[in-house]
């Protein structure tokens, strides 16, 4: 019986593709406040209609002997087109036979959260296009934080995630009233959270701005609530996986490398806008806001 190790024993599609899987969940930043929904995996078909459920207000107080009014359960609708996205990464023969630490596992770990962060960054486009928007004439501040959460009309102070440029968190540092990570005893709950605003977490993002680049959109987002009910309570933004990774590799015989090649299928759909608002600031020089 040979037992020689062989390259083909190393790089295994079949094993690195439930290995990536298995990490990616826990790789995405957003599923602090999005749910991952498996249920299209199988299904044809590459387009989805998500549901968007209207509130349909408080109960009313009536008198004994009269009607009370009746309110209608409306819902609008939104579709999604399934995307794809690859990421390959090449090899050599020595590096995955000689080379130092787990040349393999690396690669699984670096193909996870490549796939990870574009889902996330697809996730704040998602969130940067719910309609109900603040827009301010002038720079990030507390108080301009504090009359865009107030659009939520809160009767409970629901913890939030509120996603700041780069750009925005020296201006944010200085001010008097925010409380940066380094100073409060709480673990943080998202990667790239760099501090707090009246109970909402600021995480940091370039992908916090306008396509064009001229003002900044920074999406405000509920943190998922346990349920009164004991039902599940819709996410704001939920990732819709259509299949497992996929994992397929191309041996390159000039030059005694092999390509490993992964790949997701995956919408995202904003599932309850009720949890978002989005706060507008203009970028020195552009005065359009």
């Amino acid at each position: 019986m040979d037992n020689t190790t062989k390259l083909t024993n190393l790089v295994d599609p079949e094993v690195m593709a439930p290995m990536i899987s298995a990490k990616l969940p826990k790789a995405i930043v957003a599923t602090t406040f999005a749910k991952i929904d498996t249920t299209l995996e199988g299904q044809a078909g590459s387009t989805i209609t998500v549901p968007k459920y209207e509130y349909i207000g408080d109960a009313e107080e009536v008198a004994e002997g009269v009607a009370q009014g009746d309110a209608q359960l409306t819902t609008t609708t939104a579709e999604y087109k399934v995307k794809k996205i690859v990421k390959d990464v090449t090899i050599t023969d020595e590096a995955v036979l000689s080379g130092y630490g787990n040349p393999i596992g690396e690669i699984n770990n670096q193909l996870a959260k490549s796939i990870a962060s574009k889902v996330d960054n697809d996730v704040i486009d998602t969130l940067k296009g719910a309609q109900v928007k603040k827009t301010f004439a002038n720079d990030i501040s507390y108080n301009n934080v504090i009359d865009t959460l107030d659009l939520f009309l809160e009767e409970e102070n629901v913890p939030k995630v509120m996603f700041v440029h780069p750009h925005q968190i020296s201006t944010l540092r200085k001010d008097a009233n925010f409380i940066s990570a380094d100073k409060y005893n709480q673990e943080v709950i998202m990667r790239g959270e760099i501090g707090m605003i009246a109970n909402t977490r600021v995480v940091a993002s370039r992908k916090a701005v306008n396509e064009a680049g001229t003002y900044y959109q920074n999406p405000i987002v509920q943190l998922r609530a346990e349920s009164q009910t004991g039902d599940e309570e819709l996410s704001a933004v939920t990732i819709y996986l259509k299949r497992g990774v996929n994992v397929e590799t191309d041996r390159i015989v000039k030059g005694k490398k092999t390509l490993i090649s992964a790949d997701e299928h995956y919408v995202v759909g904003l599932t309850d806008e009720s949890k978002v608002v989005v706060a507008q600031f203009p970028i020195e020089g552009n005065p359009s806001l």
